[in-house]
């Protein structure tokens, strides 16, 4: 597509086929005119611009010092309109991409809404396809490239992923304001223990975080409640006196709104969850996707709290 000839008027064009050409008749076969309208153009240039930007010799032209001055500056917004183009056509292609998500349960509640309702807000055309799932599951559609990007905790150490984006958040106890521990500041698992426990099932990325501070703590480990869902354990807890164990992950409303506590465990045995956004290494995201992470990334980087990964 010559999209010089929407963005710029026939004068412009008409010199710089002349230029071209060394013939206005050459020119005008060129561009599908009349010599009279390419001569007219150029003449009506050249009085605007105050001086001549051919030298008439015959039938031939040759250009001027002006008119070089001029063919060169023609060239170079030329050059630069066909790498907006390429712009342009990229941000078309957007209005029909597709961006496929993994997802483990916790992200959906309040920051991959976010992310998406954003990105939509932005690229309206994009379909965005989300499938929940476990940690582990998470990691593996990614790798058989099923999905474009992963969202997840303790994605594998492998060749295949590519981890875009890490934060280590801390695992606590969370309690219902009403709960007998809500007044304490701190606690540690051999307290929580001392009450009804909801233990996430194993498949659930900090239940193995939470077995080894256990195995070093002298609470007794035997839980009430063992769920793999995240938040159908945060809605017991608000339910009653139990006790749960997550990150702050999945629970930004109810902390705002102050329906459930969130405790920081003191066992030095429990080290802290690592929240990723996750890629295929093997091969290069879709333009769709790929502006789906950067903008992903750059949300999270405001949403989350501030922590050394």
């Amino acid at each position: 597509m010559d999209r010089s000839r929407y963005l710029y008027g026939p004068a412009l064009r008409y010199f710089a086929a002349a230029a071209e050409e060394s013939s206005i008749r050459a020119a005008a076969r060129k561009l599908n005119v009349a010599s009279s309208a390419v001569n007219r153009q150029i003449l009506t240039l050249e009085k605007q611009l105050g001086m001549e930007l051919f030298e008439r010799v015959g039938r031939t032209i040759r250009l001027s010092s002006a008119g070089e001055i001029l063919l060169a500056h023609i060239r170079r917004t030329l050059s630069d309109l066909e790498a907006t183009g390429a712009e342009l056509d990229a941000l078309k292609g957007l209005r029909r991409g597709v961006v496929s998500i993994a997802t483990v349960e916790s992200v959906t509640e309040a920051l991959l809404p976010e992310v998406i309702a954003k990105f939509h807000k932005d690229y309206s055309g994009i379909h965005v396809d989300v499938q929940v799932m476990g940690a582990e599951r998470v990691a593996e559609a990614v790798e058989k490239a099923e999905v474009d990007v992963g969202f997840t905790f303790e994605p594998p150490d492998t060749d295949a992923l590519k981890i875009t984006y890490k934060k280590a958040l801390e695992i606590g106890a969370i309690v219902a304001p009403s709960h007998p521990l809500a007044g304490e500041k701190q606690l540690n698992l051999a307290r929580c223990f001392e009450y009804p426990v909801a233990m996430p099932a194993p498949g659930i990325s900090i239940r193995a975080r939470l077995d080894v501070a256990l195995s070093h703590s002298s609470a007794d480990g035997q839980s009430s409640v063992e769920a793999n869902s995240l938040r159908f354990m945060k809605h017991l807890v608000r339910s009653g006196e139990m006790v749960a164990f997550q990150t702050v992950v999945g629970l930004e409303e109810e902390l705002a709104n102050e329906r459930l506590l969130f405790k920081p465990l003191a066992d030095e045995q429990l080290t802290r969850g690592h929240f990723c956004i996750i890629t295929s290494s093997l091969r290069g995201l879709a333009l769709a996707p790929a502006i789906f992470l950067e903008q992903a990334v750059a949300r999270l980087e405001k949403m989350l709290p501030s922590s050394d990964a």
